[in-house]
């Protein structure tokens, strides 16, 4: 079986994550596989709608298949993990802008690369499994495949929380910061697929939305809105020592487990694309720290702690959010000239 199951169905161009053991994470070759298809279909009069979902139970997707990108990493070619994020977040500028209806049921763990795939769409399902998150903070990136664009237009300063802390959010979370616009029991999601499938119409959607189970973050939105509203990542941690009480102290130590340079560009990004209405801008300004990640920053350890030795005992390159030099963020977030991300299919 293909990792992702792409074909039509009536009139509905339909993808399918396949890879249940590796709770779909997203390969190269996949995302590529997802790029042909909505090139395929956007301007085919017989497809109406495009439907992705997942096999398996746990996961939509997430996130990407890193291990490829740490090999050659570790060993000095940078190439492969570029020419991947310029390549994905081509796909996802595509996905975003898309000018047919695109349904996604995310199923489970929505983290990362399932985020890039899942939440650009314009029908974005979730049901009483779905947990979303952008972790890329734990393995030394920032939110990218367009997730700092949502978080950028998330409410108050959900996204610097979210972006910094690598929240989940349930599917009543996911609706509140923009990752997702609407709740359908799980119960009913084959009966909603197959009247997709039979209708080629997303408006049949309108009859199986229902209200999401209660979420938290809309409790903590005011201490949120109070602690993450400071110009830097150490404004932030200032606000919070001053506040002796239990969530203050619990987020701190959220923070203190992620790689503090990936925080601060994450701030800093969120920051500068407040009220950005152009995905592409999102992913340019992504791309700028992922093309140097690997060279001048933290995701070659991340990865390692995290996936390869599973220690989860990073050793970041600088000891803390108060061993930041604000130098070392302004670099990762400078423009790359000639490297640029242009979003143009390269020549084969």
């Amino acid at each position: 079986m293909a990792d992702m199951e792409i074909r039509v169905e009536g009139t509905v161009g339909r993808m399918t994550f396949n890879r249940p053991k590796a709770l779909n994470a997203l390969t190269y070759e996949m995302c590529l596989q997802v790029e042909e298809a909505l090139d395929a279909w956007r301007d085919d009069p017989k497809v109406t709608l495009l439907l992705i979902d997942a096999a398996g139970d746990r996961a939509f997707c997430a996130g990407g298949d890193l291990q490829e990108m740490y090999d050659t990493g570790r060993a000095g070619d940078f190439t492969y993990g570029r020419k991947f994020w310029r390549d994905e977040y081509r796909m996802n500028a595509k996905m975003a802008e898309y000018p047919k209806p695109v349904v996604s049921f995310l199923k489970g763990f929505t983290m990362g690369g399932g985020v890039g795939v899942g939440c650009h769409g314009s029908h974005r399902i979730v049901g009483e499994s779905s947990q979303v998150a952008m972790p890329e903070v734990g393995v030394g990136l920032v939110p990218d495949v367009g997730g700092s664009f949502i978080l950028a237009n998330a409410p108050g300063r959900l996204g610097e929380y979210l972006g910094t802390t690598a929240a989940r959010m349930g599917p009543a979370d996911a609706i509140l910061a923009g990752f997702a616009d609407l709740f359908v029991p799980e119960a009913r999601w084959q009966d909603l697929t197959a009247a997709l499938v039979a209708s080629g119409d997303a408006g049949v959607i309108d009859g199986f939305i229902a209200s999401p189970p209660p979420g938290t973050l809309i409790a903590e939105l005011d201490a949120i809105n109070a602690h993450f509203g400071g110009e830097t990542l150490g404004d932030i941690k200032r606000s919070l020592d001053h506040d002796g009480g239990d969530w203050a102290q619990k987020t701190l130590k959220t923070l203190a487990r992620n790689a503090p340079l990936s925080m601060a560009c994450t701030v800093e990004m969120v920051h500068r694309l407040r009220g950005a209405t152009d995905i592409r801008r999102a992913l340019e300004l992504e791309y700028r720290f992922t093309h140097r990640s690997m060279e001048h920053g933290d995701f070659l350890e991340g990865i390692r702690a995290a996936i390869i030795d599973k220690d989860r005992a990073p050793r970041w390159r600088h000891d803390g959010i108060d061993g930041l030099n604000p130098v070392d963020m302004t670099r990762m977030l400078m423009p790359l000239g000639k490297d640029a991300l242009t979003f143009e299919e390269e020549a084969v």
